[in-house]
């Protein structure tokens, strides 16, 4: 008897995404002070400024915690480092000498950039926080593979274009992004303002798994997944502030739906936290106005929010999911 239990222990086990909720008893607050503590200092010597963050504190996740909040509220988005390397790998994209070169150059400049101006773009981001924790003793890989946001040009996206992270925590891989956790880039501007995002720390693989696309299969953590590119395209546009309300997103499945005339069309999630159903609305476009709308019906059992809405006139939509002023999720709805 007792070992089918632990046959069952060990499946069920198993079969739990590895998330933050992992560590839900663990207070992150000294790890953050201390994060705050060596805000500025510099990245000339990286086994030092690892030490710094993490030799007072007792736990391998506390560890982690301090070096990513660090990596995360000091290193700025350098969109314009960004752009210049997507139009030059774009350039060069049939000519595998010049691509060869171009990448090599461009190697140097992002790690000059990220040593002495403290910007870079993702793949500064996963080498530093790779490099820090490793320092810290913590199994810590990058991530290659394919981010989606709503800027993504997904008709034309053929190479991976982001970076990310796992970690290695209690024998459990983790996943976190530490480039959207940073901030906001301004596309126009080039300006980057921090606003650290808590959810992409150690986040949940399901709702990861709708705008990170790994090029190894193994890095989804997903068990038994046979997920493909062409299918991770259709996937719906969640936002980033999506991790601060959201544990999953059900349905819609994918980007574009088509439905009739007065068909209900229903979204799901499953909440972190309990909210009123008067925090919900969407903004709809038609491609010449947009307006607040409320869901026809909305749904709240506990943890899972569920929404209802329907067009009484055909055309093509946008229609934007809000919770308060946070944009969660965009689809394209065509009515026949």
């Amino acid at each position: 008897m007792k070992s089918i239990k632990l046959i069952l222990w060990l499946f069920f086990t198993c079969q739990c995404p590895a998330q933050i909720s992992d560590f839900k008893f663990i207070n992150f607050k000294k790890a953050d002070s201390i994060a705050l503590a060596y805000k500025g200092e510099g990245l000339t010597h990286l086994p030092d400024l690892s030490y710094k963050l993490t030799s007072t504190l007792n736990t391998d996740v506390e560890r982690f915690r301090a070096i990513y909040k660090w990596v995360c509220t000091n290193i700025a988005n350098d969109y314009s480092l960004y752009t210049k390397n997507n139009r030059k790998r774009n350039r060069f994209k049939d000519d595998t000498l010049k691509l060869k070169a171009w990448n090599t150059t461009f190697t140097k400049t992002l790690f000059k950039t990220l040593i002495k101006d403290k910007r870079t773009i993702c793949t500064g981001y996963a080498y530093l926080l790779k490099e820090l924790a490793q320092f810290a003793g913590l199994d810590c890989k990058i991530v290659q593979g394919y981010g989606r946001v709503s800027s993504t040009d997904i008709e034309n996206l053929e190479r991976p274009n982001h970076s990310w992270n796992v970690v290695k925590l209690n024998n459990k891989w983790y996943l976190c992004d530490p480039t959207w956790a940073s901030g906001i880039p301004n596309t126009e501007t080039n300006q980057f303002t921090f606003k650290y995002n808590d959810g992409f720390f150690l986040a949940n693989p399901q709702l990861f798994a709708i705008n990170h696309f790994p090029v190894e299969a193994k890095w989804s953590l997903l068990n038994a997944d046979n997920s493909t590119l062409k299918g991770f395209l259709k996937h719906p546009i969640i936002y980033g502030q999506a991790y601060k309300h959201l544990v999953l997103h059900n349905t819609p499945k994918q980007l574009q739906q088509v439905i009739k005339k007065h068909e209900r069309i229903t979204f799901n999630y499953q909440l972190k936290d309990t909210i009123k159903a008067k925090d919900v609305h969407f903004i709809i476009s038609n491609g010449f106005s947009d307006w607040i709308a409320k869901p026809t019906q909305t749904t709240i059992k506990k943890a899972n929010l569920e929404l209802e809405y329907y067009f009484k006139t055909i055309g093509f939509y946008d229609l934007h999911v809000y919770i308060g002023k946070d944009l969660i999720s965009t689809y394209t709805i065509k009515v026949i």
